[in-house]
């Protein structure tokens, strides 16, 4: 097949699960033999606007700022963004460029021919859904999270709309978990259309075995952390949906029962502060270390490899990529499992092959009471981490998650 991505993060513009998911799915649907372009976003114009990259043909389209164009007729709502009007603006640059290069120059003054075309998140589903309407195309569009969710129930209107627009131009939504299915289907999208595929991880990349035992000693060391500590690790984004809040407030129940034990917090985000007064307050501020920087994922491998328990508290979780990574490091995790949570679809919290706990991530106390079953443990939960690798090997690798989607484009071309 020949495939046409847009997707606004790729490398090396990566900020989440979305510009990592682009990543692979793009590289293992070229090792399967397909031909795939890529559009992505030309941050701040410093980049080539094509390139070959591992087999993949990505287009980086130069944009013009039309911040001050569409500020003439935005809606009252996009005005009140504010300074971060510019960033729709941008969006709407990006999408309008790479639909117009890939109608225009690709297809009618090159000649080259599309099979599909795959548009990720209200980012990159207004180009795609110009070029389907353009080349008469099946268009997919990936959901991989909703404003509604990200947003806690709030968020921007104008958004929402792009969405749900994009919900019924598009001939399938493919979504990452069945607790998205049920969000979208709540939404008005129409449920003959959605399809789930999981998202993935790289268990050669992300493999217990390949991290000696002295990195991991060096690495805890470096956070204070000895032989005799258990040393939980959180890794995301410092926001209000992945409930790093209740972790922190529920951190002196899991230090009445267990004092030998830290918290490393990875990550940055507006809630920093906040986060670092309330573990102050409670008097646990030498418990918990924040390291609040981008670190590169080398070095985040190796925090899962050190860790004796990975804690995920989100609220709000479509997939969870970070999830798949801790499970495929052979870490016991904690995860939260209410709501719209693809968590709780990774890890299975009971039985002979139990690879974690399922809490309520709205109450500290619940999420103290998972760490406390993995640590009371003999093995501490080792054999939940073994059985995690297990199912990522399974069900989690990129290869199967690759095959699954073209399977599903095939059912529409």
């Amino acid at each position: 097949m020949k495939i046409a991505h847009f997707s606004w993060e790729f490398p090396p513009v990566i900020y989440g699960g979305l510009g990592t998911f682009a990543t692979e799915i793009t590289q293992k649907q070229t090792y399967f033999g397909n031909e795939v372009t890529v559009f992505a976003l030309n941050e701040g114009n410093q980049h080539k606007t094509y390139e070959k990259w591992n087999g993949i043909d990505v287009y980086r389209p130069k944009t013009i700022d039309l911040t001050d164009a569409y500020r003439l007729f935005a809606s009252y709502e996009l005005k009140g963004w504010g300074p971060n009007f510019k960033f729709f603006a941008d969006v709407i640059s990006y999408n309008t460029m790479s639909a117009s290069q890939l109608v225009n120059l690709l297809v009618r003054k090159e000649k080259q021919s599309f099979d599909i075309i795959d548009g990720h998140d209200w980012l990159g589903i207004i180009g795609a859904m110009m070029a389907k309407k353009e080349l008469s195309i099946p268009l997919m569009f990936h959901v991989h999270s909703t404003e509604v969710g990200r947003s806690v129930g709030r968020g921007s209107h104008t958004i929402k709309d792009i969405e749900f627009e994009g919900g019924q131009v598009a001939d399938c939504v493919i979504t990452v978990s069945y607790a998205m299915k049920d969000e979208l289907e709540k939404l008005g999208f129409p449920s003959d259309k959605i399809r789930v595929c999981w998202n993935g991880v790289d268990p050669t990349k992300y493999d217990p075995n390949k991290i000696p035992d002295k990195e991991k000693t060096q690495l805890r060391r470096g956070y204070g952390i000895a032989d005799d500590e258990n040393m939980l690790f959180f890794v995301g984004r410092l926001v209000t949906v992945k409930g790093i809040d209740n972790l922190v407030k529920g951190m002196p129940l899991v230090l009445q029962d267990f004092p030998n034990t830290k918290l490393v917090v990875l990550g940055i985000g507006d809630m920093e502060w906040g986060l670092k007064s309330e573990a102050e307050k409670m008097g646990i501020q030498d418990k918990i270390i924040f390291r609040t920087e981008f670190i590169p994922e080398e070095d985040r491998i190796k925090h899962y490899a050190a860790a004796d328990c990975v804690v995920l508290p989100s609220i709000y979780e479509p997939f969870g990529i970070v999830c798949t990574e801790s499970m495929s490091m052979a870490k016991p995790t904690v995860v939260g499992a209410t709501g719209t949570n693809g968590f709780r679809e990774q890890i299975i919290p009971s039985g002979e092959d139990q690879s974690g706990i399922h809490v309520n991530p709205h109450k500290p106390e619940d999420i103290a009471w998972g760490v406390k079953q993995v640590l009371q443990l003999n093995d501490k939960g080792k054999q939940m981490g073994n059985n995690a690798r297990e199912r990522v090997l399974d069900t989690f690798s990129w290869e199967s998650v690759t095959k699954r989607t073209l399977d599903i484009y095939k059912e529409f071309i």
